[in-house]
């Protein structure tokens, strides 16, 4: 069955808004936002999170800075930008709106 690759679809759809969501709660860099995306169950490389960063920071979404690591080089720190802002508030609203959608579909009684 497909099942794995129905999983590995789905959550790659969904990975630009989890990234976003990461971070909004706070300030954060790659190998920190994989980790996190890992403790979720939700698996992933880093050759998929940088193309992905790189994707939303060059549409204005988020922003960064270099700091220094108190292990190894600088590391670069994301931060969400107003229009990252506006977009995960924007991605919330779809989000909840499908699970929505969803649940109706699931409960749904045929009346046939």
């Amino acid at each position: 069955m497909k099942e794995e690759n129905t999983k590995a679809q789905m959550r790659k759809g969904i990975l630009e808004y989890c990234i976003l969501a990461i971070i909004a709660r706070e300030d954060s860099y790659a190998p920190k936002i994989i980790a996190e995306l890992k403790r979720a169950s939700m698996i992933v490389v880093e050759g998929t999170i940088y193309p992905i960063l790189t994707r939303q920071k060059n549409a204005g979404l988020l922003t960064y800075r270099w700091e220094e690591s108190p292990q190894g080089p600088p590391r670069k720190y994301y931060s969400l930008t107003a229009k990252g802002r506006e977009q995960l508030a924007a991605l919330d609203e779809a989000w909840n709106e499908m699970v929505e959608q969803i649940e109706t579909i699931r409960k749904h009684h045929s009346v046939e």
